[in-house]
């Protein structure tokens, strides 16, 4: 073993003991002498020691990883969830407002003269809000929850309510959520043909 073989072996802990030959005793090299040093407290026993103290360390950084990642899914899901049920309610509160506006008084209309606009039958406008909630598949507590802000013998204005229970932030907060669309419609005739 050259001096230079030695000086590389002695860096990991691997030198041998000039004296003996044998391999067990870490050596470092001063000048052109080489030195043994004791077996106790050598660079192999520290390097060893240090990788025994940081085991788990990288299952820790994936734990805190892995909770994060799910944390961000969770507003991503549920955040679109939010919107398409938003969208959702206003949809069906359009249809809704539309809905009671049809319901106008025919005889009115027809004795009325040319030009004039339609009446509402404004009293029975949560009536037909709450039947259009109901064919359209919600639940019975947003049914009842559904129904006219606003009912005038020209315009209309209806909210609709909408529940839902978000799929990942669920686990953190199990309470349903509630979204509500309104909308308004009026009743206009256009020109005769």
């Amino acid at each position: 073993m050259t001096a230079t073989d030695f000086a590389f072996a002695t860096d990991f802990g691997c030198g041998t003991d000039s004296a003996s030959g044998t391999g067990n005793a870490p050596a470092t090299r001063t000048g052109s002498d080489v030195v043994t040093a004791p077996a106790t407290g050598g660079l192999r026993h520290r390097v060893l020691a240090r990788l025994r103290d940081d085991r788990g360390s990288g299952a820790a950084a994936v734990l805190i990883f892995a909770i994060v990642f799910m944390a961000l899914a969770a507003f991503v899901v549920d955040g679109g969830l939010s919107i398409s049920k938003r969208e959702r309610a206003a949809d069906i509160a359009e249809q809704a407002a539309r809905y009671a506006a049809q319901d106008i008084d025919v005889e009115a209309l027809r004795n009325a003269p040319p030009g004039s606009q339609p009446v509402i039958n404004d009293a029975d406008c949560d009536a037909r809000v709450k039947d259009f909630a109901q064919q359209s598949g919600l639940d019975a507590n947003d049914v009842a929850g559904s129904g006219c802000t606003l009912a005038r013998a020209d315009r209309v204005e209806v909210t609709i309510q909408l529940t839902y229970r978000p799929v990942l932030t669920g686990f953190f907060y199990n309470h349903d959520i509630v979204v509500h669309g309104t909308a308004a419609a009026e009743s206009v005739t256009g020109p005769a043909n």
